[in-house]
């Protein structure tokens, strides 16, 4: 059987017909062939191969092998490059910065502090504060008029309340924005007590916008100049966090001049070179655009409604601004300057320009208009006055009676005793004015 299946495979096989196996078990032919399918599984064309190996050139094949050969060598070098390669020290030490801020951020979220551990956070940013020379001597005035500084979560960051007397701080946040936003409201505590903590709005609108201005200007230059000391005490970390805060500009500008000379530090003019970079940068835009809102909505007017008193209360106000608990007036040499360059008075936007036109605008035309109340008022009291024949008493050199209204007894007594003696008296009977006529 086996040469006959032999034979039909060989001569279907040849011919492509049918495609078939056969197999054996432990030497034993269990089937003939097992039929797999009419298509045999490969055809070999012995003519062809025989062929493209005659055409193949020796030159040929050593190119390839060649090539062949430097991909190998490649593949070797790029081998040994994965196994040098390794992660910079700064790449690692980003990587665990990263990992630590996730940390505090997902602290921050899911856990809160309770009244203890408050009570702890506040000692630390208190002491850390008392390692800048400027922060402790604010600390010292805050406790000579025993104001109280304590944690609450009902303030978004910082606030002091001169009302009470307290100086409120949000306890869920970075310590170093703690210390800092401490810092921010301990020298507004310090501009109260100065007497410079004045609401803008009591100002004449242009000098409102400079005293507005002004104040958050002296705020930062604190800032600044708190986390300075406090790098210099060792607390590297307040430093940074201001020169990556949005006060980069304004602590560059610092360490610029306390860089070139040590001296700047006490003798104001660091302290101004910061004041003047905060009215360099964008920051004028915003605060105006907040306070020509309020002056929008204000319906109580101005204290301070002559121009020229106005002005002379700005520029006192700006001189004691500067004032320090140690050092020199920063500002006390540049109020002129102040007070009449456009880099510090001037409205940058267009829009804020315009409403504050047309807050002057509406003021003026208010004032205008109660000055012709006022003198009409004052025309009609004039007729009336002068119908009762109480020209008179304006003109008179006579002595006159002192009158007591109260008593009608005694009023009429004495008019009486006026009429007999008229040439060293006389009588003048007042009436009450009324609108009625």
């Amino acid at each position: 059987m086996s040469n006959n299946y032999e034979d039909f495979y060989n001569a279907h096989m040849m011919e492509g017909r049918v495609c078939c196996v056969a197999y054996t078990l432990n030497g034993d032919q269990p089937v003939i062939s097992t039929h797999i399918g009419d298509q045999p599984l490969f055809y070999i064309d012995e003519e062809e191969i025989i062929e493209e190996e005659d055409n193949l050139d020796l030159e040929e094949l050593g190119l390839l092998a060649e090539e062949i050969q430097t991909l190998k060598e490649e593949i070797m070098g790029l081998n040994e490059d994965i196994k040098r390669m390794h992660v910079p020290e700064k790449t690692l030490n980003i990587y665990a910065e990263f990992s630590e801020n996730a940390e505090s951020i997902s602290e921050e979220m899911n856990f809160y502090l309770n009244q203890k551990e408050q009570n702890t956070r506040l000692n630390k940013v208190l002491e850390t504060l008392k390692e800048s020379r400027l922060a402790a001597a604010y600390l010292d005035v805050a406790e000579e008029y025993n104001i109280t500084i304590a944690m609450s979560e009902q303030v978004e960051n910082a606030f002091y309340d001169r009302r009470v007397g307290t100086i409120l701080l949000y306890p869920h946040m970075d310590l170093n924005d703690q210390i800092l936003l401490l810092s921010r409201e301990l020298r507004r505590h310090w501009q109260h007590r100065q007497g410079v903590l004045i609401n803008p709005m009591t100002f004449a609108p242009e000098n409102a916008i400079l005293i507005n201005r002004a104040q958050e200007a002296d705020l930062a230059v604190s800032i600044v100049r708190i986390a300075w000391e406090l790098q210099l005490a060792g607390n590297k970390d307040v430093w940074e966090r201001v020169e990556n805060a949005p006060l980069g500009d304004l602590a560059r500008s610092f360490a610029r001049e306390a860089f070139a000379n040590f001296r700047t530090i006490n003798d104001g003019t660091a302290a101004a070179a910061t004041f003047e970079s905060w009215f360099l940068s964008e920051r004028c835009r915003a605060k105006d655009k907040q306070i020509i809102k309020l002056m929008l909505a204000d319906y109580k007017g101005y204290v301070f409604d002559d121009k020229q008193s106005s002005g002379h209360i700005t520029d006192e106000l700006i001189a004691n601004l500067g004032k320090m608990p140690f050092g020199k007036n920063y500002l006390s040499t540049h109020v002129t300057t102040i007070s009449e360059d456009p880099i510090f008075n001037e409205i940058r936007d267009r829009s804020s320009a315009n409403f504050l036109w047309f807050i002057k605008f509406e003021r003026s035309f208010k004032e205008t208009e109660q000055e012709s109340v006022n003198e009409g008022t004052e025309d009609i009291r004039h007729d009336l006055l002068r119908e009762n024949g109480a020209e008179h008493e304006y003109s008179s050199n006579n002595s006159a009676i002192i009158l007591e209204l109260s008593d009608y007894r005694k009023h009429q007594a004495k008019k009486d005793h006026a009429q007999k003696n008229q040439k060293t008296a006389d009588i003048i009977e007042l009436k009450r004015w009324s609108h009625e006529g």
